[in-house]
């Protein structure tokens, strides 16, 4: 099996592990309820099972994620250089306006 899928099962299985005891300790502290609601209705397995799967999905997903951010190159310790290119500056250039007094009063100066 290539490491990259097994690497994924491994995850995916630790997520939904970690989202199993979640689910677990919220029905365990009672949180909004659920362990009432859960056990009271005739359809609280597959409420259960649907929390379960949401929660292992998102859970699966970000250990997986966070597995494959710490994977290390180890291509990668040296520096290399690079091309030295020119970098464009910039600056402010002055430029020369000549300004004609106009002998008409604008507009907005009128009385």
């Amino acid at each position: 099996m290539p490491k990259l899928i097994r690497l994924y099962i491994i995850n995916v299985a630790i997520g939904f592990g970690l989202a199993a005891v979640f689910v677990g300790m919220l029905l365990w502290f009672n949180i909004a309820n659920l362990w009432h609601l859960i056990s009271t209705s005739d359809k609280g397995w597959l409420a259960l099972l649907i929390l379960w799967i949401a929660n292992g999905i998102v859970f699966a997903g970000v250990q997986f994620a966070i597995a494959v951010m710490r994977m290390k190159d180890d291509d990668d310790d040296e520096p290399r250089g690079g091309l030295r290119q020119h970098v464009m500056r910039c600056d402010p250039v002055p430029i020369p306006v000549r300004v004609e007094e106009n002998k008409a009063r604008p507009f907005w100066k009128s009385q």
